[in-house]
């Protein structure tokens, strides 16, 4: 409705949008989560979950309703049928912009229950957005280098045992584990560095959906695999703001997870290791192929 404003100003007016859309919905957040230290009852915790989730669905609505105000994107999926609320999902996708959340709670956003991201722990410190992630439990991961490892081996499985910890939340209400298998947002610069082997991704690191499985594998019903293509290349988050998004592409494709890699231990079995990092490996195979036909068949505009 605003398309024939300057792009500035529709990112402008975006912008404010989304500051007030999160101030008014971090309250009912903050509101109940001490609730849930104060009243240690499963039963009261799956009914605050359930208003803490409404709350924070309601949030991503209304970010859809300013993208349609100040953008006219087009719309290509595959693959949206067949998800529900009342079961649990892990979900991974490719990684290459901010943009990617906001498009993947776009289009499953009260199709399937609340994502919850995997997120660096320095994010919680982020004003006003990380305290609502901390009040909705998003698992919340500090990362080590290896060389940090191997000065400090008594920090080694720490991560597996925040997952667990983190998966253990959610175990009473259905959820939406979601994890981007590269870590990191994809870049030419990252792609060179990392000498990766696909044209059009970096590494995955299968290590975050193991612990995973570990924690929570039998409550999982299946894996989504979301593949995202931009034709007109890599947008920022300005780009989505000023409405100048043109076309977005999502492909989703629902797979069992093999029961072999349910409850396995990643860091200390190695042929499990080894047998779960071929099967991400050909995952990421797979979803580097369907991008590059995605990219022959919607060339850049």
């Amino acid at each position: 409705m605003l398309h024939f404003l300057p792009a500035p100003l529709r990112g402008l007016i975006a912008g404010l949008l989304l500051a007030l859309n999160t101030l008014f919905w971090c309250w009912p957040l903050f509101a109940l989560a001490p609730l849930k230290l104060l009243l240690p009852i499963p039963a009261v915790h799956r009914a605050l979950r359930f208003m803490m989730h409404a709350s924070a669905e309601s949030w991503i609505s209304t970010n859809k309703f300013w993208m349609h105000l100040v953008g006219r994107i087009e719309w290509d999926v595959e693959g949206l049928k067949g998800f529900d609320q009342q079961h649990s999902y892990l979900v991974t996708s490719n990684h290459q912009s901010w943009v990617d959340i906001l498009v993947l709670q776009y289009q499953l956003n009260q199709r399937m229950p609340l994502l919850k991201f995997f997120l660096k722990q320095e994010l919680i410190w982020v004003p006003v957005i990380g305290l609502c992630w901390w009040a909705l439990e998003f698992p919340f991961m500090q990362r080590f280098s290896k060389e940090y490892l191997a000065k400090h081996p008594e920090k080694r499985g720490q991560d597996l045992a925040t997952t667990r910890k983190a998966c253990a939340r959610y175990q009473s209400n259905p959820v939406s584990v979601f994890n981007f298998l590269e870590g990191t947002r994809l870049s030419p610069a990252k792609h060179a560095q990392q000498q990766s082997p696909f044209n059009n991704l970096l590494k995955p690191k299968a290590g975050g959906i193991a612990f995973v499985l570990d924690a929570m594998g039998e409550q999982l019903h299946s894996l989504v695999n979301v593949t995202i293509h931009y034709p007109q290349g890599r947008p920022g988050f300005w780009d989505l703001l000023s409405g100048r998004i043109d076309k977005v592409v999502v492909r989703m494709q629902e797979l069992q997870i093999p029961a072999e890699f349910i409850g396995g231990n990643y860091d200390q079995d190695e042929a499990y290791r080894l047998q779960f990092q071929q099967w991400v490996n050909q995952l990421w195979l797979d979803k580097d192929a369907q991008l590059s036909e995605l990219k022959q068949r919607f060339p850049a505009s």
